[in-house]
């Protein structure tokens, strides 16, 4: 390439890179063009239509549409909020937030109910199967109190032979030993007697929840599950 041609290349590769700066510049003026021809329109407290170029502070509390240069809106901008405005605003987004996931905790659990429990009889095989653990134990309890009651026999026989005499310290703290054995096992049997009572409640609402879903009611519809009844069986996996 002879030093002429070598010219004419640079000559264009100028004019090439003076046209893209000019585009460039352009478009940017374009789009400040643009920014600066947004109209911010609203009606202010007392009626009167106000216009600017920026959000209008009159109408912080009111609704301001934002438009273009040709009157068509842009977008709609909403009132600023107080900051005990705002708190009111999040408390009821946290609310939302909790009934929805209530609402899907719900059916989540309506659904493992369904398919744990295709028919009542399901239901009932293991209602009898949480209730065994505790029966069992019911009777283990009353075994002991009946032995109890037998070792009790003995040692009050012995206690009327010195009826106003002084009660020997070793035959009174055997005594008193077998009452405290047989109280403990009283109130275990009512603790566990009062367990079977609640496990039955449990089940009964779980029932009742069922046979309205087996109806053919959507899961979910029927509220969040109360905390007993969500727990008297687990959830499926």
């Amino acid at each position: 390439m002879n030093q002429r041609e070598f010219g004419s290349v640079v000559r264009r590769l100028g004019q090439a890179a003076l046209c893209a700066t000019l585009l460039l510049a352009g478009h940017a003026g374009w789009a400040q063009k643009d920014a600066r021809s947004a109209i911010y329109t609203c009606t202010d407290a007392n009626g009167k239509k106000l216009t600017s170029d920026r959000p209008i502070v009159e109408c912080s509390t009111r609704e301001q549409r934002v438009l273009n240069a040709d009157g068509s809106v842009r977008n709609v901008v909403g009132p600023t909020l107080t900051a005990d405005e705002r708190a009111d605003k999040e408390a009821r987004d946290r609310d939302a937030a909790a009934a929805f996931a209530a609402k899907q905790d719900a059916v989540r659990r309506d659904r493992n109910l369904i398919a744990r429990f295709p028919d009542e009889a399901a239901h009932h095989k293991a209602r009898n199967a949480a209730l065994d653990g505790m029966r069992n134990a019911v009777k283990a309890s009353e075994a002991r109190l009946e032995l109890l009651a037998k070792a009790r026999k003995p040692l009050n026989d012995e206690a009327e032979f010195y009826n106003a005499k002084t009660m020997p310290a070793t035959l009174r703290a055997q005594i008193e030993g077998n009452e405290t054995s047989a109280e403990a096992q009283r109130s275990l049997i009512q603790s566990q007697q009062t367990e079977v009572t609640r496990i039955n409640k449990l089940y009964d609402a779980e029932l009742e929840r069922l046979k309205k879903l087996w109806r053919g009611a959507p899961a979910g519809s029927l509220g969040p599950l109360p905390v007993g009844e969500a727990s008297a069986t687990a959830p499926a996996k």
